[in-house]
């Protein structure tokens, strides 16, 4: 079975959207698993109210607020599903997204050594994240970082849950997000992703709340979870260029997470 993963905070006003997507697939086999984070907006009821609904399971577990990065650690602990498929609660799936998903995960589903695959996002009006692909192999078989560089736009990916639980995001004493690509090159690491970029399954809006409009307040509360990722990076990246980029990212980390404790340690006496 597949688990439809969706960590969620304070957007009762976006999930139905999602939901009546789920709703419009023509695959039943795949459960709905949403990790309510601390949400205060009438979420609990509302995705109880679709459980009620829905063709399919609906779940949903409850944590205090902790960020996007660990619920789904949550979520890959509870799914029932062999594979899991992230979808943010701002976003929905295409009316075959999971029949595609399906038909690329049959033949490799027994294969020990693909721990995912990924494919391609549009925006809320159908056209394409990033840049075109069709020189590429399909399915092509890469590490997430080197994908992110080819594509130069978000993506999908759906990933095996036992892959998952062996390379869990780290989790952070006080800071409330981790990037993902963080944890998906860790998963990398472990086994093969097939990319099919000739396909997309799924549609964003990008949100004023957003990471991707807040990336800048974001490193500043979370120094710690984006020096990891891009410490990491320092050695996955290939090129110089890029190397020291990642070396600058690391410094002004390490500046925001002292000027953090600097005050923490003002506030405290």
């Amino acid at each position: 079975m597949l688990t439809v993963l969706t960590p969620t905070y304070e957007r009762a006003r976006t999930l139905p959207r999602l939901f009546d997507s789920l709703l419009r697939q023509d695959v039943a086999d795949f459960e709905w698993l949403v990790v309510d984070d601390g949400s205060t907006d009438g979420t609990a009821a509302l995705v109880d109210a679709f459980a009620a609904r829905a063709s399919f399971p609906v779940r949903r577990v409850a944590q205090d607020n902790a960020g996007k990065h660990v619920a789904v650690n949550t979520g890959v602990a509870h799914a029932q599903g062999d594979w899991i498929f992230i979808v943010d609660s701002d976003d929905w799936l295409t009316d075959n997204a999971l029949r595609v998903v399906k038909a690329a995960l049959s033949p490799v589903a027994d294969d020990a050594g693909v721990v995912g695959l990924c494919f391609r996002k549009t925006d809320a009006h159908g056209r394409i994240l990033g840049l075109p692909c069709a020189d590429l192999p399909v399915p092509w078989a890469a590490a997430p970082t080197e994908a992110g560089r080819r594509v130069r736009g978000e993506l999908a990916y759906v990933f095996r849950r036992e892959a998952m639980a062996a390379a869990p995001f780290p989790v952070i004493p006080g800071e409330k997000f981790v990037p993902d690509l963080h944890a998906w090159n860790r998963i990398g690491d472990l086994g093969t992703i097939l990319f099919y970029l000739d396909r997309a399954v799924y549609r964003c809006e990008y949100l004023e709340d957003g990471y991707t409009r807040n990336f800048s307040i974001h490193l500043r509360r979370n120094p710690q979870g984006f020096f990891l990722f891009y410490a990491g990076q320092i050695r996955r990246e290939p090129h110089l260029v890029d190397k020291i980029k990642a070396v600058a990212r690391c410094v002004q980390c390490l500046v925001y997470r002292t000027v953090r404790r600097t005050r923490a340690g003002g506030a405290s006496g």
